[in-house]
């Protein structure tokens, strides 16, 4: 399979709709110095490659009252339970990421929680999904480092 090449522009384009999906291409045009036409045919090639999958909405939970995030390490009876395991976790709506993982855990989720006691009852509901042995839980202080931009730019220097 061919690696889809992109050039300096496509990079451009791309830093852009990371720090903001919506930004209109007249906008990026502009500031790219070519055309909205040039733009538009760029993304349309980059999504019919997969490069571009989507755009995302960014969410501001602190503001709507889901500050406490909590790292759940699932231990499980068998590992053939994972997929049994996954899809309950999809019912919990506050399981907002849940990896299947090789090492300590057999399943890592992160968890957006209002408080201390809506954690606590989010692990509860956790621990009670058949399949599920325990769990260990790591309560994160700070979102220190999350940026797109940083890989993005390591992919980059790649092509």
């Amino acid at each position: 399979m061919k690696k889809f090449v992109l050039d300096e522009i496509d990079h451009q384009i791309l830093d852009i709709l990371i720090e903001n999906a919506r930004t209109p291409f007249t906008d990026i045009a502009k500031k790219l110095l070519v055309s909205a036409g040039t733009i538009h045919v760029r993304v349309k090639k980059m999504e019919d490659e997969g490069i571009i999958q989507g755009s995302t909405l960014t969410l501001d939970y602190e503001k709507m009252g889901y500050a406490f995030i909590a790292h759940v390490g699932v231990f499980l009876e068998k590992t053939s339970m994972t997929q049994h395991v996954i899809d309950n976790l999809r019912l919990i709506p506050n399981v907002t990421v849940a990896y299947v993982t090789a090492g300590k855990y057999n399943i890592f989720c992160k968890v957006r929680a209002k408080d201390t006691n809506n954690a606590k009852d989010i692990i509860y509901k956790i621990d009670e999904i058949h399949g599920v042995n325990r769990t260990e839980t790591m309560i994160s202080l700070e979102e220190s480092i999350n940026d797109k931009k940083r890989m993005m730019h390591a992919i980059f220097q790649d092509f």
